[in-house]
């Protein structure tokens, strides 16, 4: 009789595992008192909280990211250096709001204005650098507004430099996020500067208005913006372990405010989720039979690596299917989509990609491609 108890309670202990296994919850991420957040894995892209993603609202000095990222692509390309000097115009010196302190007719270099924008978050540099760039800040804003649409921003647009107000200056949540994830990816260099805490230029010491950078020491930037009409918005970015998260809260009540739900947001995705890498760029995922051919399969594959985020625990339940058309017959070209890699987790698609030929594949001779014809009506 106790043997058979014994046995009872290990199945009910080795039911409960696995029920538990396959049906781990979730919880509903924080509520956040803003016009617009999200939480985004940087790998996968994808979102595991969001509200308002796609409603247009004003930047304010989040507008200095792109401001940045063109800047770095200039620099990337050779049009500028860090150590160019850089003659301060008066408008730059009389542009109001933050400011780095540069003065009228003084020179200054491109690395000072690329620290004096990310960590003092200066109007003035803003525009001097832009001005220096392009020769005008109008000319800047439509060089912003090609990397905007190249990057894939589709509701954003910019006048400025530096986020000055105006109806035509606008941008969302989600492109932020995009735009965020772009100067990680793109200038790891310069995005590197956001997590300097403080910066002194002509004996002025600023600190950085991100206060993440003091209260979690996994947080390397990215930008605070503020204005009447924005209200207090903050993007943030932290990696912890091989995971990095990028925040974006948008129209929040005050500065404790942006950052305490930015926080909040950043500790519900590492704590409920994880990113694991499946696969590499051009892995030889599977093979597919060729008709008509001069081989008889064609190996298929990704262009770029896949990650996928997923909750905490999940991720041996993962089933990975591949939809491949009927028949493939030849000649099929390198790059040709061939069918879709799909994952599958509790019954439900999370992820699905296009597969694509890794080799070209030639016309088999007249006598193989005859057969072939024979052997698909018989089929």
């Amino acid at each position: 009789m106790k043997i058979n108890c014994l046995i009872l309670l290990i199945l009910q202990i080795i039911f409960c595992k696995s029920t538990f296994a396959e049906t781990a919850a979730i919880p509903a991420p924080p509520k956040i008192d803003a016009s617009a957040y999200l939480i985004m894995d940087f790998d996968s892209g994808q979102l595991l909280a969001s509200e308002n993603i796609d409603q247009r609202i004003p930047p304010a000095s989040l507008t200095k990211m792109m401001t940045i990222y063109v800047a770095a692509s200039e620099l990337a390309e050779n049009k500028i250096h860090l150590d160019d000097k850089v003659v301060v115009s008066e408008k730059a010196w009389r542009m109001l709001g933050s400011r780095m302190f540069i003065e009228v007719n003084k020179e200054v270099t491109v690395g000072d204005l690329l620290k004096g924008i990310i960590i003092q978050s200066g109007n003035d540099a803003s525009v001097a650098l832009a001005e220096y760039i392009s020769g005008d800040e109008d000319v800047f804003a439509e060089l912003m507004n090609q990397h905007a649409s190249r990057l894939g921003l589709t509701n954003s647009h910019f006048t400025d430099s530096s986020g000055l107000p105006n109806e035509q200056h606008y941008t969302t949540a989600y492109d932020m996020a995009i735009l965020a994830a772009a100067l990680i990816r793109d200038f790891p260099d310069i995005y590197a500067l956001h997590s300097e805490r403080e910066f002194t230029y002509n004996g002025i010491t600023q600190q950085n208005r991100n206060s993440l950078l003091w209260l979690d020491k996994t947080v390397d930037g990215i930008k605070t913006g503020h204005t009447e009409e924005a209200g207090y918005c903050l993007v943030t970015s932290a990696k912890r372990d091989d995971m990095r998260l990028i925040s974006v809260v948008m129209g929040s009540k005050g500065e404790k405010a942006r950052t305490e739900t930015s926080l909040a947001l950043l500790n519900y995705g590492f704590r409920f989720y994880e990113t694991r890498k499946l696969f590499s760029a051009n892995e030889i995922l599977t093979t597919a039979k060729i008709w008509k051919g001069d081989t008889d399969s064609v190996r298929l594959g990704l262009t770029g690596d896949l990650y996928i985020t997923i909750p905490r625990g999940q991720f041996e339940n993962i089933n990975t299917v591949f939809d491949l058309p009927e028949r493939m017959i030849a000649p099929i070209a390198q790059g040709d989509e061939k069918g879709k890699v799909k994952l599958i987790l509790s019954d439900k698609e999370i992820v699905s990609r296009p597969l694509f030929a890794m080799q070209s594949i030639a016309q088999g001779g007249l006598f193989s491609r005859l057969k072939d014809d024979i052997r698909m009506i018989l089929q």
